[in-house]
């Protein structure tokens, strides 16, 4: 939170006022006005990042290259087990 305030306080100076329609404009900004107008800031500085590749349709598959069908596995039942037998009670 520290760091957060300095780096706020620091970036006064670099920063101008965008008040939303309902505020009226400051001379000495706020850190919260500050925050609010830190967007022009990141939008100037850039990022590292590359550029996202466009996305599109994939090429498909290759002409002349053969299908092959999917190799089938044999199916595994379960056995079904004889029911047990009841106990004879001896009576």
């Amino acid at each position: 939170m520290p760091l957060m305030t300095w780096e706020l306080w620091l970036a006064r100076d670099i920063v101008t006022d965008n008040p939303l329609p309902w505020q009226k404009s400051q001379g000495n900004l706020t850190p919260g006005r500050v925050a609010q107008a830190m967007g022009g800031v990141f939008a100037a500085i850039g990022t590292p990042t590359k550029a996202p590749k466009p996305r599109g349709k994939s090429p498909g598959w290759q002409p002349g290259k053969k299908h092959h069908r999917k190799n089938r596995c044999p199916i595994v039942k379960k056995t079904v087990t004889p029911p047990r037998k009841k106990p004879s009670i001896a009576v």
